[in-house]
């Protein structure tokens, strides 16, 4: 009898543990529902992990009815808003209710929603990562051209910094070879209402405008103007150092800048995303003279994480080292993998 007791006692702790362990539950516009632990969701996509797959879900957000969950999640509105705390639907979906973890209560609506994650989130679910390669050979001159580019970063609840490097080279016979390397570093302090905090550090290699090395320094401020989960739009401004050696025996030199510029990452394609940044550099040091970054992404996602993009690079100073090389860029198509 004893023992009849004691396993019927284990029978329901069991049953307790299996059922907190599929305690998130979405409920999609087609009625179907969908139960496991929600992991995230970011531009536009939720990702919830079930017994019943080896691998998680993915589930456009725009496609979603209802959510209900016991797990605690960081929350972006689409105001800026962060909030710690737990999710769920009320009115048949009409509403979501946000218990914050500091006893408040805010209503909003899944369109609101920019941005969740699982705060008992492992370090390594926060990371993101990237890297692709092209490579093309051609018989006329031997003309070779690879292009590795590749990124890794880290999401916390108020910051975030990725890190990144690009490398392209072309050589071909009786033609010196051609190089291009940048590397940096990249982080974001998120304050309210969509406002943030920006620094980071650049190195650029390129022989084309006879640069050994420029380094540069930024600290500014930024504001997202749009914020959805069908893209992102900021405005940045702050000031830049700027250090130079060149290869063709030009001077070192140094010049303080002021910058501006803006950032666009459109999402909601299918399986198209689209990115482009421009930043403009006025130097403060040297009258007259200024600085302008631009890059193009278009990034087309392929199964098992693989993506195929073209990218495009483009940089311009109107007082180069080498006379009429005001401006260089880049083109590049390759096949990648992200985490």
């Amino acid at each position: 009898m004893r023992f009849k007791k004691n396993l019927l006692i284990s029978f329901c702790l069991l049953l307790v543990i299996a059922t907190q362990a599929q305690k998130d539950s979405i409920v999609l516009k087609n009625g179907d529902i969908i139960v496991g632990e929600v992991k995230s969701m970011d531009k536009g996509v939720l990702t919830i992990e079930t017994d019943y797959s080896k691998n998680d879900f993915t589930v456009e957000w725009s496609g979603i009815k209802e959510i209900y969950s016991k797990s605690h999640f960081l929350v972006t509105l689409k105001n800026g808003q962060r909030i710690n705390g737990t999710v769920e639907s009320a009115e048949a979906g009409k509403k979501i209710i946000i218990n914050g973890d500091d006893g408040s209560k805010t209503e909003t609506t899944l369109e609101e929603m920019v941005y969740l994650k699982g705060l008992k989130s492992d370090f390594w679910s926060r990371v993101h990562a990237s890297i692709d390669a092209g490579l093309s050979f051609t018989k006329a001159n031997n003309l070779k051209q690879y292009n590795v580019r590749s990124k890794i970063g880290y999401l916390a609840d108020k910051w975030q910094t990725d890190v990144f490097y690009d490398d392209t080279r072309s050589s071909q016979d009786s033609v010196k070879e051609t190089k291009r390397t940048e590397g940096g570093i990249a982080g974001k302090y998120y304050l309210q209402k969509d406002w943030y905090l920006a620094a980071s550090l650049n190195f650029l290699s390129n022989t084309e405008q006879a640069l050994n090395l420029r380094t540069t320094g930024k600290l500014g401020i930024g504001k997202y103007i749009v914020h959805t989960n069908k893209q992102y739009w900021g405005l940045g401004t702050g000031l830049s150092f700027n250090n130079e050696s060149f290869t063709n025996g030009t001077a070192d030199r140094s010049s303080l800048e002021a910058y501006f510029g803006s950032e666009l990452n459109l999402f909601d394609i299918g399986d198209l995303s689209l990115f482009n940044n421009i930043w403009v550099y006025p130097s403060l040091t040297e009258n007259g003279r200024w600085r302008t970054d631009f890059n193009f992404d278009a990034k087309y996602d392929l199964p098992l994480d693989f993506y195929i993009k073209l990218g495009f690079t483009l940089n311009y100073d109107n007082r180069p080292a080498v006379k009429g090389k005001e401006t260089d860029y880049v083109l590049a198509f390759s096949i990648g993998w992200e985490l």
